[in-house]
């Protein structure tokens, strides 16, 4: 498929100048209208759930630490 150029209502094409600053009100518009519709985790929620991430991330870092340090002893005593 061949993607077609952008075309206004009035069949003018529309350069990319104008595109931009044409849709930069619609954008903002429709961003303001997606936010009201999101559902916001409660204060509790995001807590607990950035204390996980936390948790998850030490936990993960630990590991990876740990299997760094066994292969760079394992190098060391094969060389």
């Amino acid at each position: 498929m061949v993607a077609r150029s952008p075309v206004r209502r009035s069949g003018r094409q529309i350069s990319p100048d104008s595109k931009r600053s044409g849709l930069s009100l619609q954008f903002l518009r429709d961003i303001i209208a997606e936010l009201k519709r999101v559902t916001w985790p409660s204060r509790e929620q995001a807590t607990r759930l950035t204390i996980l991430v936390i948790i998850i991330s030490i936990s993960v870092g630990i590991i990876l630490g740990i299997f760094d340090m066994m292969f760079s002893r394992g190098i060391k005593f094969l060389i």
